[in-house]
Order: structure tokens, then C-alpha cells, then sequence
């Protein structure tokens, strides 16, 4: 994918993240703890969704990889790109103070990154599992892959420990409902 067709596809995603009502599909309202990560290579997103979730009103939580092991995730509060260092694997992450793993579980909405899922909610991840372990106690209803168009598919083999997405979130679609058939 061309630079270019990732910028655009990226500022789809701002829309349709914008265009959707966070609060009736999510009881999401400003205030409200958003989890969400920042993008490393051809994932899809940007830190312009992050800075429109903050615009409008939404604290923004972000993964911090712990030393060791795969382990569930700490968060910590996005303020903006300025914000950012560069974490475990190369990934940006907040410099501001972490908040234990369980901080996800009271978030309303959790943008989650994926290679691929399917209409089951099935995610495809990077496969060390950190997203799995730490998501695996909140409901789908709240889980949402942020995928490109063709990475929303029929079917992709399910593991043990996969943790299923209630939503899938592309450019051109926006939010699709995924797990319903």
C-alpha cells in the first residue's frame, strides 16, 4: 500500500470515527476512557484519530509494553503527540505515568489494532498475545478492529486464547458489526 493510499484511507477512518455517535453504539460519551494504540508500519490509523478522539472531549488511553515476558498491557493517557517516546519494539508510547492492566476494563470503547478479522470477530494480531491477555475480561460489545477495507474477511482460524471483536472499524465501511450471523 502506497504512502499516499494510506494517508487516505487513515483520514477515512477519522471520518467515520467522527461520524458515528459514540454514545448510542458504545455509551461513550465525552469524558469517557477511550483505549486506543498508536500505529507502527502499514497498521491502520493515525495519531489525527487519537487528536480528534482528545478534540472531542474523550480521554485517550494507550498501551505501555512492560519489560519481560508477554504480559497484559499498562496504559497510560495520550495528551497529545508530544507526549510520545519510543517504547518496547520500537512502539511510541505515553511518558506519563502507568495505570495498571485492569484500567482497560472500565474503558467504553477499546480501538484495537489487527492484521485481519473476520465476520465472527475473529482477530488476527502480531501473535505474542498481549492484546488477548489484556482484553480478555471485557465485553465485545466494547472491542473494535480497526482494519483496512480488505483485511475485514469471511473467516480466519481461531485460537484458544483469541479474545473475539464485536466491531470492526475501516475506511470505507466505518463500523461494521461483526459475530452476528
Amino acid at each position: 500500500m502506497s504512502d499516499q493510499v494510506k494517508d487516505d484511507a487513515d483520514h477515512r477512518l477519522v471520518i467515520s470515527l467522527a461520524k458515528i455517535d459514540l454514545h448510542d453504539h458504545f455509551s461513550a460519551s465525552p469524558g469517557a476512557d477511550v483505549a486506543a494504540y498508536v500505529p507502527v508500519g502499514a497498521e491502520p490509523g493515525s495519531l489525527v484519530m487519537l487528536d480528534a478522539l482528545v478534540g472531542n472531549g474523550y480521554e485517550v488511553l494507550l498501551p505501555v509494553v512492560v519489560p519481560g515476558p508477554p504480559a497484559p498491557l499498562r496504559w497510560a493517557r495520550y495528551s497529545g503527540p508530544e507526549s510520545l517516546t519510543t517504547g518496547r519494539f520500537g512502539l511510541l508510547e505515553p511518558t506519563g505515568p502507568t495505570q495498571p492492566p485492569s484500567t482497560v476494563d472500565d474503558a467504553e470503547l477499546i480501538l484495537v489494532p489487527a492484521l485481519a478479522v473476520d465476520r465472527q470477530g475473529v482477530r488476527l494480531g502480531r501473535g505474542a498475545g498481549y492484546y488477548d491477555r489484556s482484553i480478555a475480561g471485557v465485553p465485545r460489545n466494547r472491542l473494535v478492529a480497526v482494519v483496512y477495507d480488505e483485511e475485514l474477511v469471511d473467516v480466519l482460524p481461531a485460537g484458544e486464547f483469541d479474545v473475539a471483536m464485536g466491531w470492526a472499524l475501516t475506511p470505507t465501511a466505518g463500523f461494521t458489526r461483526l459475530g452476528t450471523t
